[in-house]
């Protein structure tokens, strides 16, 4: 494993990357936008990264992510650099969505937690 980093479902992304960056210097990394607003945004600080996603977006991009308790909190994005051999390690596992390639590039499988919890595995694209 490479890198785990929380995603918080919020109704507004804007002001809650507002606040990492305006009073705590973060960066920006990462803005796509769901219509006139932001959908997801990342920002970060040396090593510490948070993801924002909106509700909205969540529920056009993985409608069964948005559904069920999980939604009103988050989950968590763990960077891999060998999906194929997690995915080994999940057979049986509560599947939210199947293996999938974002139009980033990353190659991801979605999971639930015994404990409710959405657990998103990515290995990002080499280019």
């Amino acid at each position: 494993m490479k890198k785990l980093t929380p995603v918080i479902f919020v109704e507004a992304v804007e002001p809650c990357i507002a606040f990492w960056i305006d009073r705590l210097g973060f960066e920006k990394t990462i803005e796509v936008p769901e219509g006139d607003r932001i959908g997801f945004a990342a920002v970060s600080a040396g090593n510490v990264e948070v993801m924002y996603q909106s509700r909205a977006s969540v529920a056009n991009d993985i409608p069964t992510l948005a559904e069920g308790p999980f939604h009103k909190s988050g989950g968590l994005f763990i960077e891999v650099s060998d999906l194929d051999a997690i995915k080994v390690k999940l057979e049986g596992a509560d599947i939210i969505f199947p293996e999938r390639t974002t139009f980033y590039g990353a190659r991801e499988i979605a999971v639930r937690a015994p404990c409710g919890t959405a657990v998103i595995f990515a290995e990002m694209s080499q280019g």
